[in-house]
């Protein structure tokens, strides 16, 4: 079970090199990635978005999956987009706080 653990953290590190395509950070930062998991070299990722009109999605999921099949051993990745938790500014890691309020922009 740990090795499967470990397994998924390199996912999460693989995607800190996703970027928003509004904000320069990281779909992992901006919350957006609420679980990854791995079976059989299937990652299935569950994510959501700032909003239901977001004009990326495609490209993000695009980029996920992209940046996934780079790893070794995944052959397939899965999107489940879901929005239920809802997406709030709450999910915004400290990083991406203090990246947006350099910006000026307001993240509480």
């Amino acid at each position: 079970m740990q090795d499967v653990k470990q397994e998924v953290k390199r996912y999460w590190e693989a995607l800190k090199e996703v970027m928003d395509p509004e904000f320069p950070v990281s779909v992992v930062d901006m919350g957006l990635i609420y679980e990854i998991e791995e079976t059989d070299a299937v990652v299935s990722v569950t994510m959501t978005y700032t909003a239901v009109s977001c004009a990326c999605m495609e490209w993000i999921e695009a980029d996920i999956k992209k940046r996934l099949l780079q790893e070794p051993g995944v052959r397939e990745v899965q999107i489940h987009v879901v929005w239920n938790p809802p997406w709030t500014v709450d999910r915004l890691s400290p990083e991406a706080r203090e990246r947006m309020k350099k910006w000026g922009v307001s993240a509480r």
